[in-house]
Order: structure tokens, then C-alpha cells, then sequence
């Protein structure tokens, strides 16, 4: 997920044409900067687990209290105790190709806890995303079901998140297919699978967004139905998205790039006329050490009274952590960004349990739990 001039252990590590038929909102007022912000402490981490494997996610289970983190080579392990377990509950290694911004980089139970989706790199560096039936021995890797099979230009940008909605459709977000620039401008095709997001409908795929370079983790927001996306940047800004993803027969929502890096146009790059541009809620630069946006999710928990309702997500250089009001996506000149007491370097992800309680993993191991903070 790291810009193409940076790469990182992980996948991580992240003139505009006119046409009657194409809408924009107006750029919204930019956010505040991290200086002008001052240090909120909304939270604290605590250590759950540590000794997994370059660990990209932390997902839960229906009706399993169980956490499990997915690691980039191509296993997914339960936490026991303080520590993986042993056995994994999905081994996928001699299938995946995991190298720079590529391996096993999601995954998603079924709503019904009985099969598993996942999102790899495959041993040639494409992209598939499987689904595996789950028994009490685990994911049964002999009865996978090819859902989605990409090929992919270049090596890096693979994107990375599957997910379903409040109706059980899965989707997967896909960055632009690598190198810089997108150079064949992927992402503004609505007919390209790269750079976007897309749902599976009627046995088929649709892209319902396009315009993103490497959406690192996209989260529903239960209470509101909004699919919050960090999406990485180039050079130049780092961005947080919110939209709710329009439904069949809706043109695509355009996120802007390769046109845009945030609200930065881009010269020489087109624009999708068939698709309504959409402004980044949230952007933030590279200073201080910042390099990759690792997107998050809106606390609806209860152990954290004071995150309630917010949205927090962070930088996986600096380890840096922000938060701000979810209501801000409906009032983006509202957008009360908070830089965070609490800092986790190599940040790759976040994630929540079934109660709603969020959880982050650092890419050098651990996991850890979002919590009260002491007084």
C-alpha cells in the first residue's frame, strides 16, 4: 500500500473534460492541519497478542468469540492466549506469491460463519479472490470457489479489503494495478476491474467506484450503511473517503484518481465522464515522516465511551493514529479531525469484534485492543 516510490516489507507496507452528463460536488473546505490540531486522547492500546507473522488484518467470526489475523504469506491464525495458534485456520502459502506489496492481503467470513473469502496475489502475482467452506478443522482448501480472478500489470498497488454489506453482497476494493501514475489509467475505466471497487451482483461484477490508486482497508459503518476507504496516496496526500455505494442501475461514484491526488489535479490524466466525482473527506501530506494511509473504522463499542461514533484510522510510517466525528461525512465542513494520543509504528490495519470493540495490528506482530485511556 506504499507509494510506488517507497516500498515496504508489506503490500502495505498503500484539465478536467466536459460532459453534460457528469456531476461534482464542490471542493470541500481542506481540513485542518495535524499542527493546528493539538493531541486528543480518546484512547489507549493495549496489548492483546504478539508473534504473529507480518500480520495484515484482525477479523471476527460470527458466533465465534475468537479473534484471527490474517498474515500476508498466506495463513490465517486464531489468537490463543497471547500468541497465534499453532494451527492455522487457513494455509494457502503454496498458492500465494508474497513478496514487496503482494501475499495474502484479506479476508472475510461468510455472514453465516460457514465459508471464508480471501483476497491473494496468486504464485504469477494476480489477483484472486477464493471462497473456502469452514468446518470444525478449519477452511477446507480442496473446495475453494473461484469468485474473482484478475491480472495484474505490475507488482505493486493490489489494493486490499473484501467485505460484505447489510445484504450479503461481497465486495473487494482494488488499487490501480501498480507503478506510478497509473500509466494506462486504469482506475478511471469503468470497464477496468483495477483501480476501484467492485460488488458482485447476479453472479457477475460491477464497479460502483472508480478513481483509487490502493484503497488500504474500507469498513462499513453499521449504525449509517457508509463505506469509509483509506485510499493511498502518490506523493502528495494521503486520503480518507465515505460513501454510501450506489445500487444497481446507479452509475459509478468517481474518487478522482489518477485525475486527482486528493484535491490536487493532475495534468495529462482524463477524467471519467460517466461517473459523479466524489471529494476526499479527509487528506493529509507526508510530512513528519508520513508515507501510507492505513484506513480504519467507526467505533460502535462500549468499552470506549468517548470513541463512540467516531472514526479512526492511521499512518503506517509514523504509526500515527487520528480520529473524527463519523457524522462529518454527511457535514464535511464539520470534520473534526483529532491527532491521537496513542501511536503504532508499521500500523497495517484495523478491525473490529463482534461487540464492536476495535483491535489494530502492527506489521512487525502484534495485535492489540483500542481502550479506555488511564486517567
Amino acid at each position: 500500500m506504499r507509494p510506488a516510490t517507497v516500498l515496504v516489507p508489506l503490500l502495505l507496507a498503500a484539465i478536467v473534460v466536459g460532459c453534460a452528463s457528469k456531476t461534482t460536488v464542490a471542493p470541500q473546505t481542506p481540513t485542518r492541519s495535524e499542527a493546528a490540531l493539538g493531541r486528543a486522547h480518546h484512547f489507549d492500546l493495549e496489548l492483546v497478542a504478539k508473534g504473529f507473522r507480518q500480520p495484515v488484518q484482525v477479523i471476527s467470526r460470527p458466533g465465534d468469540a475468537r479473534l484471527y489475523v490474517v498474515e500476508q504469506a498466506g495463513t490465517i491464525r486464531a489468537i490463543a492466549g497471547q500468541r497465534p495458534a499453532a494451527r492455522p485456520l487457513l494455509d494457502i502459502r503454496a498458492r500465494t506469491r508474497a513478496r514487496g506489496e503482494q501475499g495474502l492481503l484479506s479476508a472475510v467470513f461468510a455472514p453465516d460463519g460457514a465459508g471464508i473469502v480471501v483476497l491473494f496475489t496468486n504464485p504469477v502475482g494476480d489477483t484472486r479472490v477464493v471462497r473456502y467452506p469452514v468446518t470444525a478443522r478449519g477452511a477446507d482448501t480442496t473446495q475453494g470457489r473461484m469468485l474473482l480472478a484478475v491480472p495484474q500489470p505490475y507488482p505493486n498497488h493490489k489494493g486490499g479489503t473484501v467485505l460484505f454489506d447489510q445484504r450479503g453482497r461481497l465486495l473487494v476494493g482494488l488499487g490501480d494495478g501498480g507503478s506510478a501514475y497509473d500509466p494506462e489509467q486504469r482506475a478511471q475505466d469503468p470497464d477496468d476491474l483495477l483501480g476501484g471497487i467492485l460488488r458482485r451482483e447476479n453472479g457477475g461484477w460491477t464497479k460502483v467506484a472508480l478513481g483509487l490508486r490502493n484503497p488500504w482497508r474500507m469498513a462499513f459503518d453499521d449504525a449509517t450503511g457508509l463505506l469509509w476507504i483509506g485510499d493511498v496516496g502518490q506523493g502528495r496526500a494521503e486520503e480518507v473517503d465515505a460513501i454510501w455505494p450506489p445500487e444497481e442501475g446507479q452509475s459509478p461514484l468517481n474518487l478522482g484518481w489518477a485525475a486527482y491526488e486528493g484535491r490536487h489535479r493532475r495534468p495529462g490524466k482524463r477524467l471519467s465522464t460517466h461517473s459523479r466525482l466524489v471529494w476526499p473527506l479527509v487528506t493529509y501530506d507526508h510530512a513528519n515522516g508520513r508515507c501510507s494511509i492505513t484506513g480504519g473504522e467507526v467505533y460502535r463499542g462500549r468499552a470506549v465511551p468517548q470513541l463512540r461514533g467516531r472514526y479512526v484510522y492511521g499512518d503506517f510510517c509514523r504509526g500515527t493514529m487520528w480520529s473524527l466525528d463519523a457524522r462529518a461525512a454527511q457535514r464535511p465542513a464539520d470534520a473534526d479531525v483529532s491527532a491521537e494520543h496513542a501511536r503504532l509504528p508499521g500500523l497495517s490495519s484495523f478491525g473490529a469484534d463482534a461487540a464492536g470493540e476495535l483491535y489494530a495490528t502492527a506489521l512487525q506482530g502484534a495485535v492489540v485492543r483500542l481502550v479506555s485511556p488511564a486517567r
